[in-house]
């Protein structure tokens, strides 16, 4: 009997002290550079940041490079940089439209920042994110969709930004939406691919075109050969790591022409892609999948 009150009072002190301890953080913040973080998805979180976001401090301001899935991750986010610094955040950059990187832009707007991206976000913000609710949307998640914050600075194809003495380029490339941009810190030889880059987890592909995609990818992993790379989603990498990325793309351009040309369809053309695929998806790391072996886009 005092043993099994024992083990009752212990059970009771281990879950006090649980209830006690603050929530797992939605994403891992972690220093790429000289005054430069980047804040990476937790999937272990009860509640994860749902994609990877990051932020530069400069002489006078901040720049925050996309906003994750939700105003929660992106709070926390505003609140680990003013751990940092009192300086003002001056521009949130969205490298593109899908609401897993804009959801979090009010928190920052309402603080005082200037939401910037490539011009074809401002609309796709509203109109393009409904696809991702299904034919039947509820109300309140599109809702959600109409209450994401649009940027209010766009550009065509380059940009640059100062904060203070900090140059951050922005510069636009086809691929994965057609509103992409990178965020390049050449004093700190960081850039921030978004989902122009993918590590260690298959890529969402619905707006994407695969020939300037992989295109981009040569470009930037020669262009910026000595950079650390932070991705859309995944951790932190390098040019390497593009380059695995790009022949991924290349072996799922080619599985998809020549099951066009075999006319596959259905079952045949997963056995094929499946087979055909399994060694770039192992140079890539892919982690997602389901049960059934089925490759599945993380993030929206």
């Amino acid at each position: 009997m005092a043993r099994h009150v024992a083990a009752i009072v212990l059970l009771c002190a281990t879950s006090l002290l649980r209830a006690q301890q603050p929530a797992e953080s939605p994403y891992t913040l972690k220093q790429v550079g000289p005054n430069a973080w980047a804040g990476i998805d937790n999937n272990n979180a009860k509640a994860p940041a749902g994609a990877n976001a990051g932020f530069v401090i400069g002489d006078d301001g901040v720049v925050v490079i996309d906003t994750f899935a939700s105003a929660d991750a992106a709070t926390r986010l505003l609140a680990d940089i003013r751990m940092r610094t009192t300086a003002p955040v001056k521009f949130v950059v969205n490298t593109h439209y899908h609401a897993d990187h804009v959801a979090g832009n009010a928190v920052f707007a309402n603080a005082g920042a200037t939401v910037v991206a490539q011009r074809n976000v401002r609309g796709w913000i509203h109109t393009e994110n409904l696809k991702f609710l299904g034919p039947n949307p509820k109300p309140e998640q599109k809702a959600f969709i109409d209450a994401l914050r649009p940027p209010v600075v766009v550009y065509e194809q380059a940009l640059d930004l100062y904060i203070g003495s900090r140059e951050v380029r922005i510069r636009s490339f086809p691929g994965h939406t057609g509103g992409d941009s990178v965020v390049l810190i050449p004093d700190a030889r960081v850039a921030f691919g978004g989902d122009l880059f993918w590590r260690n987890t298959a890529p969402n592909m619905i707006d994407a075109s695969t020939t300037p995609w992989i295109a981009t990818l040569e470009s930037l992993s020669k262009s910026a050969a000595s950079y650390t790379f932070v991705p859309g989603h995944g951790d932190v990498g390098n040019a390497g790591d593009l380059t695995a990325f790009r022949d991924y793309l290349v072996t799922l351009q080619k599985v998809v022409a020549d099951a066009q040309s075999q006319q596959l369809t259905g079952d045949a053309f997963d056995e094929s892609r499946h087979v055909q695929t399994r060694p770039a998806v192992r140079s890539i790391g892919v982690l997602r999948r389901s049960g059934a072996g089925e490759y599945r886009p993380h993030g929206r």
